[in-house]
């Protein structure tokens, strides 16, 4: 009987090591998630940092533009008000959409393509759309690792239990899969 109760206790701690070892394993990854995540955000936030100073720079030469000026404010809003990965994902997308239409104002206006404030913020936002391009990708790939993890055995038997779910993907707007027509 002694022997029997060393193997059971054996087999328990052994059973409660791998669990702990997966539990930490869980919580370094999730943190990981956020971390890029916060990223994702931060790149964002400088982004919707620079456009209004660009907006003010294109407002100089085609004031009579206001529905794309309207447009950039709204989506900027809305980025700002975003809670979740899905909507964040969703705003993004309507800012870009938003923001490629401010630029392509400046194809009207020859003197604002020479001006060098303007040139210096379309190169800023352009390293800052490349930041952001980056920065979901880390994120997504965090996603993908702690997603793959609590799907597979034996973590899946208690990452829920734990509180563990699996996490949003940050994927790109509808409007970026259709191929833009280009007219000369």
């Amino acid at each position: 009987m002694n022997k029997t109760l060393m193997i059971i206790i054996a087999v328990v701690v052994i059973f409660a090591g791998i669990i702990m070892s997966g539990y930490n394993s869980l919580v370094s990854m999730n943190e990981n998630v956020n971390g890029k995540w916060s990223q994702v955000e931060n790149q964002l936030q400088r982004r919707n940092d620079l456009i209004p100073n660009l907006v003010n720079t294109v407002k100089g030469y085609a004031a009579h533009e206001s529905d794309v000026f309207k447009a950039v404010s709204d989506a900027r809003a809305k980025l700002g008000g975003a809670k979740t990965v899905a909507e964040t994902s969703q705003a993004n997308g309507e800012l870009s959409s938003a923001l490629s239409r401010l630029l392509m104002i400046a194809e009207n206006y020859p003197d604002l393509k020479a001006n060098t404030n303007f040139l210096q913020l379309q190169d800023e936002l352009a390293g800052t759309e490349n930041r952001i391009a980056v920065a979901r990708m880390d994120y997504n790939g965090a996603v993908q690792g702690f997603n793959a993890k609590i799907k597979s055995f034996p973590t899946v038997l208690y990452a829920g239990m734990f509180g563990f779910d699996a996490r949003d993907y940050f994927k790109a707007d509808e409007s970026a899969k259709t191929v833009p027509q280009v007219q000369f």
